[in-house]
């Protein structure tokens, strides 16, 4: 099984390189199953209805968020109706949409995705770990689901580490996302189960996050704002990571990170060719 994994959307710089590129990896790879984080989409900020339903018409089969996930207040009332759109399974009781939900890849598998947040340096919510261990608990791998993927929204890696080595042998994959950067740690963990503290973004690189250089440099040095963030507007790179799944298992068999256009342009995956 082919599993495409691409980090955060941010502003038109990413939605224009998905767009562009997506629909063309998914039928020259064969890709099975495409899940992308969309949660600084519009603007850099949140994601719209509308453009969840540009990512999903370019070949995404779900889009994951994190602390953006409401930023546009009309994705309150879409993540209701829209099961392609996870939030944190762990946001409080009574959070609009859902956390976790399992597909149906292309090539006929169950595929459970969840999507979690971390509280090292973020928003307190409910304990991502016991979250996971219910969700997993309730749709087994080689069981209910045939992969098992994990969005981890986080800033700390440590966090991150250590609910992939705590679902190690239980799931598919554990990526990390929100900090923007790709790490250079992808690897199969001793259990099976791949891993990458964050995928990166798609975006601009040229750019502080994603966005325009300017304003963060500013506040850095004066520690003070004098105007909005806003998304950079040159050439986005499409990244994250590759990960081949044994169909039998449930386990990764190869990973490698993707990037493609811009500055950081890279190979796609050797096992891919």
């Amino acid at each position: 099984m082919r599993l495409l994994f691409l980090g955060d959307i941010v502003g038109r710089p990413g939605r224009a390189v998905v767009a562009n590129l997506l629909p063309g990896l998914v039928d020259r790879h064969r890709l099975d199953f495409v899940i992308i984080n969309g949660e600084n989409a519009a603007g850099g900020f949140g994601i719209t209805e509308e453009i969840v339903q540009d990512v999903l018409d370019a070949g995404a089969d779900v889009i994951t968020t994190g602390n953006h996930a409401f930023d546009q207040r009309e994705a309150l009332v879409f993540a209701e109706r829209q099961p392609r759109f996870l939030r944190p399974v762990n946001f409080p009781a009574g959070t609009p949409g859902r956390g976790a939900n399992l597909f149906v890849a292309r090539n006929g598998a169950r595929v459970l995705v969840v999507n979690v947040m971390g509280r090292v340096f973020m928003d307190a919510l409910d304990d991502p770990f016991a979250a996971l261990d219910r969700e997993v608990a309730a749709c087994p791998l080689g069981e209910q689901a045939d992969a098992i993927v994990i969005d981890f929204h986080a800033e700390a890696t440590s966090e991150k580490q250590a609910a992939a080595h705590h679902l190690d042998g239980r799931v598919s994959l554990v990526v990390g996302t929100h900090t923007h950067v790709p790490t250079a740690d992808h690897r199969i963990l001793p259990g099976g189960t791949a891993y990458q503290s964050d995928a990166g973004m798609c975006g601009d690189y040229d750019s502080v996050l994603g966005m325009e250089k300017e304003e963060p440099v500013r506040r850095f040095l004066t520690k003070i704002p004098s105007g909005r963030f806003s998304p950079a507007s040159g050439e986005g790179t499409l990244c994250g990571i590759a990960v081949e799944i044994d169909e039998a298992t449930g386990l990764a068999k190869a990973v490698a990170p993707l990037a493609i256009g811009g500055v950081l342009e890279q190979r796609l995956p050797p096992f891919w060719a």
